[in-house]
């Protein structure tokens, strides 16, 4: 497969991720009477990977996430060659997604999507009003817990096939932890996309949404190499 269609795989799948997942919270959370609410949230971002990781997966290895890039990178699974062209793509397919969802999401009078737009915060600007430093340690655990996730389930010594069911769920479950905190990120991609719309606060936290995901990916790359080094031991 040419990097140039695997980077148009990754395009399209993170774009489904953001306006997907994000779409859901911005668009069908809190509609009246049957609003989907933070399980629905959390359902729709774990699906949008698992739909993402049987369409893609054969063409780009389905990543969707720099963090997810560099945590594969950490984990001796991907090529350094090809992160930063991967990253790019990522980001710019976020930011199609969020530029989408704004469009939709304008149709509605009174829309405003500097009251948040799916923004990932921390203090005033967690939904939940937890401190930087309770967002930065929830977004480094939860991305090493994805990660190690996503490198156990793409194991050759795991059952084949059943992975993006695995990391699929493991997202959705992750959202279910840390909506309350952070809005959930583990994503910088997603994280970027939203926030460049919502122009404010969101910009100024983007930092913490970079900075958090990939420390917990590069952690969790090293602690598997780390599982992995008896059987390399035993092979060399």
């Amino acid at each position: 497969m040419t990097l140039t269609k695997k980077l148009g795989a990754e395009f399209i799948g993170t774009f489904w991720l953001v306006l997907g997942g994000c779409g859901s919270a911005v668009l069908a959370a809190a509609f009246p009477d049957v609003g989907i609410g933070l399980l629905g949230v959390s359902l729709a971002f774990g699906l949008t990977v698992l739909t993402m990781a049987f369409a893609i997966g054969h063409i780009s290895g389905c990543h969707l996430n720099p963090a997810v890039s560099i945590g594969l990178w950490s984990g001796g699974r991907f090529s350094a060659a090809e992160l930063g062209p991967y990253i790019l793509a990522q980001v710019l397919g976020g930011i199609a997604g969020a530029a989408t969802l704004y469009v939709i999401a304008s149709g509605q009078a009174g829309f405003d999507a500097s009251a948040g737009f799916a923004s990932n915060g921390y203090g005033e600007h967690s939904p939940g009003g937890y401190t930087l430093v309770a967002a930065l340690v929830t977004e480094i655990v939860m991305t090493f817990m994805f990660l190690i996730i996503i490198l156990g389930a793409t194991d050759k010594r795991a059952p084949a096939g059943f992975a993006p069911i695995a990391i699929g769920l493991s997202l959705t479950l992750i959202h279910l932890i840390s909506i309350p905190v952070t809005n959930t990120s583990v994503n910088p991609a997603r994280s970027t996309g939203v926030a460049i719309f919502q122009g404010d606060w969101a910009l100024s936290q983007l930092w913490l949404f970079w900075v958090a995901p990939i420390v917990g990916a590069i952690l969790a790359g090293i602690v598997y190499r780390w599982f992995e080094s008896d059987e390399q031991e035993q092979q060399a």
